[in-house]
């Protein structure tokens, strides 16, 4: 079973750094993940948490983040509604209250769990606007994503028996018809 973490590890760090890339993620900016490890061992979501696959799903994340210095934001699940695991120096970078709890895995999940005990200094808050999100498993990552959402296609379609959905952001685009978007030079 440890082979199949490994290939957890370098499934969802290949996805996150995909997804970096096709967002042009810029150093400082967060990435906001959402995972269900019941549903990659093919079971319904939020009936077989497995700490030792949310390890294997933070492993990745984290390689991928730390490598392009972008702030991971591990969501909570329901029972925490959705909070976030984040360093403390991107909450207090973003302005992000600090909420008091510690995640478990039947009450925040495994990712998020995971996350908290592998972050150097890990706060949770109860919400970010993230510049870019990747949801494994169908966690509903979008409430912390900003407008807009732009739906983001990647190679890894599926981590095990979960799917992999991936958005990246951009600025709103105002002033109708007669409105120029580029740099303006």
């Amino acid at each position: 079973m440890a082979d199949d973490w490994s290939q957890i590890t370098t499934a969802v760090k290949a996805a996150a750094a995909e997804l970096i890339t096709l967002a042009a993620l810029q150093p400082g900016q967060i990435l906001v993940a959402g995972c269900s490890t019941s549903e990659i061992t093919g079971a319904r979501i939020g009936t077989a948490s497995s700490l030792e696959i949310g390890r294997a799903v933070a492993a990745g994340l984290l390689q991928a983040t730390r490598a392009a210095q972008v702030y991971l934001a591990a969501q909570c699940c329901e029972h925490l509604n959705r909070a976030l695991v984040i360093e403390a120096g991107a909450a207090r970078l973003y302005g992000l209250p600090v909420v008091t709890v510690v995640p478990a895995p039947k009450a925040g999940g495994s990712l998020a769990t995971a996350v908290f005990q592998a972050l150097y200094r890990p706060v949770v808050v109860a919400s970010v606007q993230a510049h870019a999100g990747l949801d494994i498993g169908a966690t509903l990552i979008g409430m912390h994503l900003r407008p807009v959402a732009v739906p983001v296609r990647l190679q890894v379609r599926a981590i095990s028996s979960a799917p992999v959905t991936a958005a990246r952001t951009r600025p709103p685009l105002i002033g109708g018809e007669r409105a120029v978007y580029g740099t303006g030079k």
